[in-house]
């Protein structure tokens, strides 16, 4: 008989001890970002170079993905979507999914990391609910590249705009193995017509004036140490390129909105998720609270 995986939608707190919890205004200051970051995030669109993850996290989560790439592992059916090319080879599977906190303890303590919801909260300018994950395997020599795009044009099924993404390495990401590319100040564009994500790296090329054009072609590259996240704008433009190198690129992220955010839609928000409402706010088990 096949394992029962729980669902961990249910559990809206820590499972695990892979986090320590601060309990004292001295401990969450550890974590805390500068006026100067805050600062720097609101005017470039994102803020990269933040510690979120120590090397026994990093591991885990390493572990645990071993495990989420596998199709017939129990669980799988608790993915909003899964996206595989469910490669013989672990080491040559290109893999993207969402709702992996749903299965796996790591992936769901994740969302309660301190560094993580400390600089969320300074970002958003306000409590922090949870939106969904994603994870993303670029394996050696193989992996493809996504395209230009903005998150919230993808979001737009929830409303106010007041989203924000964090992307977090497992593994060291530079250019050569598809690191993240950001537009600095294209926050400040508007919401652009979305592309598809698989597409063409320069699909969005053909809405933009001459101006925004050019500093497309003048990215830049967000190259980190694993366990180390880069936070973004819901309207930064940002992509990444194949990965040529021998070395894998796995990453995850976490994507949040600010507390009192609303359902803008009567149909589902994700595959798997009861709806809400149009016009009633976004909570429940799918979307948990993680810091007020």
């Amino acid at each position: 008989m096949q394992e029962q995986i729980s669902d961990l939608s249910k559990k809206h707190t820590p499972i695990s001890n892979l986090f320590n919890e601060p309990t004292t205004e001295a401990e969450w200051d550890a974590y805390r970002l500068t006026d100067e970051q805050v600062a720097s995030f609101h005017e470039e669109g994102y803020l990269s170079g933040i510690k979120i993850l120590n090397q026994e996290q990093i591991d885990q989560l390493r572990e645990e993905l071993k495990d989420l790439v596998d199709p017939k592992y129990p669980g799988n059916e608790l993915f909003h979507e899964y996206h595989s090319n469910e490669s013989s080879d672990p080491n040559k599977v290109v893999f993207h999914a969402l709702g992996h906190w749903r299965i796996k303890a790591g992936f769901h303590d994740v969302l309660w990391s301190p560094a993580f919801r400390m600089a969320a909260k300074q970002l958003l300018g306000g409590g922090v609910r949870f939106w969904h994950d994603q994870l993303f395997c670029k394996p050696a020599n193989h992996g493809g590249n996504v395209a230009w795009h903005q998150d919230y044009s993808y979001w737009t099924r929830t409303g106010p705009m007041a989203h924000l993404t964090c992307w977090i390495g497992l593994d060291d990401a530079d250019k050569s193995n598809g690191c993240l590319q950001y537009v600095p100040g294209s926050h400040k564009w508007g919401l652009l017509e979305k592309t598809e994500l698989a597409g063409e790296m320069e699909g969005l090329f053909k809405y933009l004036s001459t101006e925004q054009k050019e500093k497309l072609a003048n990215p830049v590259f967000i190259e980190m140490k694993a366990g180390y996240g880069t936070f973004h704008h819901p309207l930064m433009v940002h992509g990444s390129s194949a990965n040529s190198s021998p070395r894998s690129r796995r990453a995850f992220v976490l994507n949040v909105f600010k507390e009192g955010t609303i359902s803008n839609t009567n149909e589902t928000l994700l595959q798997g998720v009861p709806p809400i409402p149009k016009g009633e706010k976004m909570q429940g088990d799918f979307f948990p609270l993680l810091i007020n």
